[in-house]
């Protein structure tokens, strides 16, 4: 029987019912595994990756579990493909969560509750559904007998809503050998269905993303009494360069990947572009604006202030922190735009920095995996973007590994996507996670 599914043609062969219960079960109970991320070390992926650990291994894949934290636990596992001279293709997701308070949701957010068709919670979109998906989509290949073309590394880590550095920085810089022929990934981000407003469904693929350079900046001065004259307040001085940072206008930068975003997008909205005139464009786009709008340039958003410790004392040192992103071939730019802005009483400094991303768009994978998505939604439009924050590929960057993001979900239309991620009453729906998991089943079979 498996000799005979591994000899019926690829797209044939469709997961089975079992992997449409699967994954909306394996969501709900990854949720109900509270793994939040609260930075600086506070957080406990294990649970989860036992979780997932003993699914592998219920379908005969052996998972390793990595640690280089007690408690910040990874899972890594590879499944064999029929072609032994193609490359090796990652799917990654990561198994924690960002914080979120309960008195703020329509339901507990770690209930993982199934209601009215749809699985709410932590973790819904960002990024227990993905893993729920991976988790189905191979378990129907042990059943089926069927096995990809290329060998396919998994890989369900921690950390990455913070550092990296328990999870794939780990990974890359300790365990290399574990991802040995991978040249390709995939993970969050990506697939998803955008509605235009104008009865349009898009799927953006990411094929890229901005740098991350999340900054310290210290401003020092002469602490003294609040009621004397002080030329050299440090708040003072802090509180100009902030000013200075959030309200200037980063020049337009267009990346490969946004350009070709932009022009798919012209295209498919019958419109004339030119990178001299690209607001313009957005304008015409109208709500599609928002897949691209936010890596066009660089950008730099104060976030956190601290200073002082008593309203009649004016403090020596005050400390702001701003969350900088750059585009590909555009960091440079951004350190001497930093420089420019904060002054010379006002230093900065990266607290933590990855790279930007480019992916090629015309390459054989984004190709698979646009077919992919048009076999299941025929009547949806795939477009390439550039993501406008970052994911774990950076990290596997490191290794070689080209990174898209590519976690398929058929949304309806009013269902906010983008808004979800981190969001209050984060949920994903059932029939969402049975598009994804057919769609996944079939990309990762044939990449």
């Amino acid at each position: 029987m498996a000799e005979q599914a591994q000899g019926l043609d690829a797209q044939a062969v469709e997961v089975d019912g079992q992997a449409l219960d699967e994954v909306v079960r394996f969501t709900s109970d990854l949720i109900r595994l509270d793994t939040t991320n609260r930075g600086g070390g506070d957080c406990r992926e294990r649970p989860a990756a036992e979780y997932a650990a003993a699914r592998l291994a219920e379908a005969g894949i052996e998972p390793t579990l990595l640690e280089r934290t007690e408690g910040r636990t990874n899972v890594v596992a590879r499944i064999e493909g029929t072609d032994p001279s193609a490359d090796a293709l990652l799917v990654h997701g990561h198994l924690d969560v960002v914080p979120a308070q309960p008195a703020d949701w329509s339901v507990h957010p770690f209930s993982g509750e199934i209601r009215d068709g749809v699985v709410w919670g932590r973790g819904a979109v960002d990024m227990k559904n993905m893993d729920a998906m991976i988790l189905a989509a191979v378990r129907s290949w042990a059943r089926r007998g069927v096995r990809p073309r290329r060998d396919i590394v998994i890989a369900f880590t921690a950390d990455e809503e913070d550092s990296a550095v328990d999870g794939s920085g780990f990974l890359a810089d300790r365990h290399a050998e574990l991802f040995e022929g991978c040249t390709e990934g995939v993970s969050e981000s990506g697939a998803y269905t955008f509605h235009d407003g104008a009865g349009r469904q898009l799927y953006p693929i990411a094929a890229g993303e901005r740098g991350t350079g999340w900054m310290r900046l210290t401003a020092r001065g002469r602490a003294g009494h609040g009621s004397k004259v002080n030329r050299e307040n440090a708040v003072s001085r802090l509180a100009a360069a902030v000013t200075r940072i959030g309200e200037h206008e980063w020049p337009l930068r267009l990346t490969p990947t946004v350009e070709a975003a932009l022009a798919e997008l012209a295209a498919l909205y019958g419109v004339e572009t030119s990178p001299a005139d690209t607001d313009a464009l957005l304008e015409k786009l109208g709500p599609a604006a928002r897949l691209v709008e936010a890596t066009v340039r660089n950008s730099a958003n104060p976030t956190m202030l601290d200073a002082g410790y008593k309203v009649n004392v004016i403090p020596g040192e005050a400390v702001a922190h701003v969350d900088g992103r750059f585009l590909a071939g555009y960091e440079d730019e951004f350190r001497a735009t930093l420089d420019r802005l904060t002054g010379p009483d006002v230093d900065w400094e990266f607290v933590h920095r990855e790279v930007a991303l480019q992916a090629p768009v015309d390459a054989p994978v984004f190709a698979r995996m646009r077919a992919a998505v048009e076999e299941f939604a025929p009547e949806g439009h795939v477009v390439p973007y550039c993501m406008s924050g970052g994911t774990d590929a950076k990290q596997f960057s490191r290794l070689g590994v080209t990174g898209y993001g590519f976690a398929p979900l058929k949304l309806p239309e009013g269902f906010d996507y983008q808004a979800l991620f981190h969001g209050v009453d984060e949920r994903v729906p059932v029939e969402a996670l049975h598009f994804g998991v057919r769609v996944l089943d079939r990309f990762l079979r044939t990449a």
